[in-house]
């Protein structure tokens, strides 16, 4: 977002962001609250989600080191549309709304740079829902796994590194540790992958890949 930006443009900016820290578990900010700012992180993870009327966690997305999320809520006369929880110890930096706005009048490629990063965030959104669309915990996780294996699709062994803990994944999957646990042991059962600490071997990415479509009921 601020790739753009002169030198000088940076420490005005730099002159009223906060650094913040947070612990796992701290809600940053609830569905509603009055709009403030938003983040950036710089460490940890955050997990932006809205709760059903069932009550039950619909993650949006996993915010990672070096993304941004709530910008879009900036120009909103509402709340934040969502929560945000941190999931990982994090340090952050925190833009404030009144003094972010009042720079970016005068600045219109930082204009044009959020809207490319509300775009992005609108697209995870769409491709959030198209995962998570009527499909169990399982075929969320081969398609999660198949979405970091090239293509196309090879028989030999890929070994993919969880750059998050497995909680952030079962959160990003919209699960609870335990139904993860089952999921991963079920495919490792079948002999699909293969678990060691924070690695995960796919096995045979094409034969995940056939997996995936038997369990959606496609054919071939």
């Amino acid at each position: 977002m601020f790739a753009e930006l002169s030198s000088e443009d940076l420490e005005r900016i730099a002159s009223f962001v906060e650094v913040r820290q947070a612990e796992r578990g701290h809600y940053l900010y609830r569905e509603g609250d009055e709009v403030r700012g938003f983040y950036i992180v710089r460490r940890g993870a955050v997990n932006v989600h809205r709760s059903g009327a069932d009550g039950v966690e619909k993650v949006i997305h996993i915010f990672r080191e070096g993304q941004s999320f709530a910008e879009g809520a900036l120009a909103g006369t509402g709340g934040y549309p969502a929560s945000a929880r941190v999931v990982e110890n994090c340090d952050l930096l925190f833009v404030p709304r009144a003094e972010f706005l009042s720079f970016i009048k005068s600045h219109a490629e930082l204009a044009l740079s959020m809207i490319a990063s509300m775009s992005q965030h609108l697209r995870l959104l769409v491709n959030a829902l198209e995962d998570l669309q009527g499909k169990d915990v399982e075929t969320r996780l081969i398609h999660w796994l198949l979405k970091r294996c090239p293509t196309p699709r090879r028989a030999e062994p890929l070994e993919i590194s969880l750059d998050v803990t497995k909680s952030v994944l079962a959160a990003e999957l919209s699960t609870r540790n335990e139904t993860l646990s089952r999921a991963l042991a079920k495919l490792r059962d079948a002999g699909h992958i293969s678990v060691a600490g924070k690695r995960i071997s796919v096995l045979s990415p094409v034969r995940l890949e056939a997996q995936l479509r038997a369990n959606l009921g496609e054919a071939g």
